[in-house]
């Protein structure tokens, strides 16, 4: 089954791009904003947008992740309200959205209604979910509500996950994997580690789905130690701590938001090599 996450890759492999993945808060510092921010990665030519919903007790995310989450939180973040923002963006015709995928904890899933919440995300025009905190038994069950939905079920490998229950993960997965680069939680970091090639070359051995690396990629210099080993790239701390600058009365909205395109230009083009 082809999907519009397996579509976009199969594309830039035929390009010899890797894709590049944003990820940003819904609801950082409000909805209206998240939309704005979501037109202009798409105008700078990003590959997929990963939208984190603020959760109170996120896994994995480093301090500027979870900032980011208690600001929208405090601003009254609610799930429903960003499936209707997402929705009417998506009927803009003025603007071509990349695949969006969630990233959502199955704590809010399970109070949300899975069905409800599935049913939602894939009319507010999501293509995949990630869930962290998903339990592995209740995974392949998951992923059949979620291909029934027409979304891709992105599984999260870290470098310290076994290698027989990376096999059951891989099984269960659809879109890309995500290939956690470090032990650890989200954040910059200068160097990725040596490790990250040999977690690469078993992860190859495992699936043919793409993979996609995240945590501690921030410059274009990350981007070309992963060429040729990787097909895609994740970046969010170096940009959500950019969201920081909405709060700051030195700065207007508009400029806040061209920086972040800046950004999102200069790593669309480390992806071409």
């Amino acid at each position: 089954m082809t999907t519009l996450i397996s579509d976009k890759f199969a594309q830039l492999k035929s390009e010899n791009r890797m894709a590049f993945m944003p990820f940003i808060t819904a609801g950082d510092p409000d909805l209206e904003t998240t939309v704005a921010v979501l037109k202009e990665l798409a105008q700078r030519g990003v590959d997929l947008i990963e939208v984190g919903f603020p959760y109170s007790d996120p896994i994995a995310d480093g301090p500027v992740i979870q900032e980011s989450y208690t600001r929208a939180l405090n601003n009254g973040f609610h799930v429903h309200d960003l499936f209707e923002a997402l929705k009417a963006l998506s009927e803009d015709s003025s603007v071509t959205l990349p695949p969006l995928v969630g990233m959502v904890s199955y704590a809010i899933i399970f109070r949300y209604g899975a069905e409800k919440f599935l049913q939602e995300a894939e009319a507010a025009g999501f293509s995949g979910l990630i869930v962290p905190d998903l339990p592995g038994d209740e995974a392949p069950e998951f992923a059949e509500k979620t291909k029934t939905a027409n979304l891709d079920l992105v599984q999260l490998v870290s470098p310290l996950t076994p290698e027989d229950r990376t096999k059951r993960i891989v099984q269960a997965a659809s879109g890309f994997i995500y290939c956690i680069s470090v032990a650890g939680t989200t954040g910059v970091r200068d160097e990725l580690p040596e490790e990250l090639t040999a977690h690469l070359k078993s992860l190859r051995n495992l699936t043919d789905l793409p993979l996609a690396v995240g945590f501690g990629i921030s410059q274009p210099k990350h981007v070309d130690t992963l060429r040729g080993k990787a097909d895609g790239f994740i970046i969010g701390s170096a940009i959500v701590k950019q969201f920081a600058a909405f709060s700051d009365p030195s700065q207007t909205v508009k400029d806040v938001i061209t920086a972040i395109g800046d950004y999102a230009a200069e790593m669309v083009a480390a992806t071409k090599g």
